[in-house]
């Protein structure tokens, strides 16, 4: 069999149907377009009082004062009429314009200045029949890239759910059939819409209806529906399309073949494969660069790297030269299995045949040496890539940076980074967010306080998140007073301080014996809308424990468990704890009443407390007896 005749972007086989398509579809409508299009937005014109107006004024005549109009040609006559027309314009309903496109169905350019006057000159809602009778004359007026820009249009009014256009598009265009010329080429470029649109399975039951009434699309719209299908991982619907594509005639292409293949390496069944790549060449098709480069890359994916390469040589043999794509997921394969040599060899053979290295094949390579932790090699390559003229992008400064990261070298990492801005190379913001968080990980908040204030000089605007990690890990090393400046910082830019700032500092103040300001955080931060967790009143409840301020702690105490309902269980503690400390039982029995009263439960360690202090206070009764 001959490969399939090459179509035009809107060529369509002749339907399969009789000479009279509007017949076969009977079922489907019962009556004409004009009696079913709505006529929401305009009034009755049935008043038999209205042949005594003047002509200009008689709503019974709106439609040939426009088309009258339309004939001058004159756009600016349009603009003028709506003027006139103002009395008459509320009578300007679908049913109206309908009239008047079907009057220019031969004159496609008049249509399409009447369709936009009353689109956007009198901002009027189009109903969906309006814009399939526009679509019609576009397509037989063979005004392709017109006809598919207004469905497109049409097409995101029913995705946004607009009211005026809830009707069924496909329905409506065969319904408008009956009373308007049309090419069923429509028909096609509706599948193929829907595609563009990213409503793909609104698609395939168009390319099922067309079926159905007895229409067939063309191979590219065949082959659009089924990337699409195959994009969405409906790979049962892809074979469907297929089928039906053998059922009804229609020959497929090499690139309905090529999406097949590309289907089959997705359901990872390669005894399939080749099957169908056996079957394609019965079929009169030659594999080509895209169907060898979708098998390497599929073999490559899996670990098959004997099948890719001797898929590689028989390419040779059958004089489809291998390209960069097919050399880079070569590549790719060979570092994943840890043979990056091999693949940098691959990589000079692929140089001496003749090809330009991508930003991709490099991004190959680095990563694979970065995944080794050959870091001069990296940089070798990358220096390498730029003389090329090739500059790397965001996944290759990334890949190198982490590669410093792990082998520890952040100091390296950041000289890095200044070598690429000497060459004009952008650095993304994840990466200077990666940087921080890597150096507050290694307890080294200075360094990327410092990396803070350098980055800020490119545009780079930290978020919450990165402040946040910035602040804790000043708090670590009790810089509070650092972290303090930082947190105004925020402040400046707009940035709120949440749950987690406040906790960083208001923890690390009570550790250094300045509780007070950690109290003064609360206020300023309950005032800002966020309620504190136990862990604040616990920080909060230990420090004046600490500095032995148990009257302050045991207000706070009540204040969390009143206030916000937080009952904290180990801040009770520390606070029993400091009363059993002291020895004296009486003051330790009035504290746990006042603490029951507010809800607060003793517990085990309440006990273990209550008994320690028991013991302590007999103990010095009992020394105290003994000296007297």
């Amino acid at each position: 069999m001959n490969r399939a005749s090459v179509y035009s972007p809107y060529q369509t086989r002749k339907p399969i149907f009789s000479i009279n398509f509007v017949s076969t579809i009977s079922t489907l409508s019962s009556s004409s377009s004009l009696q079913t299009i709505p006529n929401s937005h305009s009034t009755s014109i049935s008043n038999p009082l209205y042949r005594f107006l003047p002509q200009t004024q008689n709503p019974n005549n709106i439609v040939n004062i426009i088309c009258s109009a339309l004939k001058q040609q004159s756009h600016h006559h349009l603009s003028h009429l709506q003027n006139d027309l103002k009395p008459l314009l509320p009578h300007l309903g679908g049913q109206e314009i309908s009239r008047v496109l079907l009057r220019f169905q031969s004159e496609y350019s008049s249509a399409l200045i009447f369709f936009n006057w009353v689109r956007t000159g009198l901002g009027l809602r189009l109903t969906t029949q309006n814009y399939c009778i526009a679509l019609h004359i576009l397509a037989c007026s063979k005004k392709f890239p017109q006809a598919m820009t207004l469905l497109c249009e049409l097409l995101q009014l029913v995705r946004d759910g607009d009211a005026a256009h809830k009707d069924d598009i496909f329905h409506s265009l065969v319904v408008c059939a009956e009373d308007c010329n049309w090419d069923p080429v429509i028909f096609d470029m509706l599948i193929k819409a829907y595609v563009k649109a990213g409503m793909i399975r609104d698609g395939f039951i168009c390319f099922k209806k067309t079926l159905e009434v007895g229409f067939v699309p063309s191979v590219i719209a065949c082959n659009c529906l089924m990337n699409g299908l195959a994009r969405l991982n409906c790979l049962d619907q892809c074979w469907e399309v297929y089928e039906d594509m053998g059922r009804i005639g229609i020959h497929p292409s090499v690139y309905t073949f090529n999406i097949l293949t590309n289907v089959l390496c997705k359901d990872g069944d390669v005894e399939k494969v080749n099957a169908f790549l056996d079957k394609m060449e019965e079929e009169g098709f030659d594999p080509d660069i895209v169907t060898y480069n979708t098998l390497i890359s599929s073999y490559c994916r899996k670990g098959r790297l004997g099948d890719a390469f001797y898929l590689y040589k028989i390419m040779f043999k059958r004089g489809v030269m291998p390209d960069l794509v097919s050399y880079t997921a070569l590549m790719h394969g060979l570092c994943k299995q840890g043979n990056v040599r091999e693949a940098h060899q691959l990589f000079h053979r692929m140089v001496h045949r003749g090809y330009y290295p991508d930003i991709v094949s490099y991004n190959t390579l680095i990563s694979g040496y970065c995944n080794e932790g050959k870091l001069p090699e990296c940089k070798s390559l990358l220096y390498e890539m730029i003389k090329n003229g090739v500059y790397p992008d965001d996944f290759t400064c990334t890949v190198v940076i982490e590669g410093y990261g792990k082998e520890g070298k952040l100091l390296s990492a950041m000289n890095f980074i200044v070598e690429l801005q000497k060459f004009q190379v952008s650095i993304s913001h994840h990466i200077y967010d990666y940087l921080v968080v890597a150096l507050c990980q290694e307890n080294r908040p200075f360094a990327a306080r410092s990396l803070l204030e350098r980055s800020s000089q490119d545009g780079y605007l930290p978020d919450l998140d990165i402040y946040n990690k910035l602040i804790e890990s000043l708090c670590q090393s009790n810089n509070v007073t650092e972290a303090q400046v930082l947190k105004a910082e925020m402040v400046c830019k707009n940035i709120k301080p949440n749950l987690i700032t406040y906790k960083a500092l208001i923890n690390c103040l009570c550790l250094i014996n300045r509780t007070v300001e950690g109290e003064s955080l609360l206020k300023e931060m309950v005032e800002s809308g966020l309620p504190p967790d136990s862990e604040i009143c616990r920080s909060l409840i230990k420090g004046y424990c600490k500095e032995r301020d148990v009257a302050k702690a045991e207000s706070l105490l009540r204040f969390f468990a009143t206030e916000f309902q937080v009952f904290d269980s180990e801040s009770f503690n520390e606070l029993i704890k400091i009363f059993c400390e002291d020895g004296d039982m009486t003051k330790l029995l009035e504290l746990q009443d006042r603490m029951m009263k507010v809800s607060f439960s003793p517990n085990s360690l309440t006990f273990k407390y209550a008994v320690h202090g028991l013991w302590k206070t007999t103990r010095q009764e009992k020394d105290n007896l003994l000296l007297d």
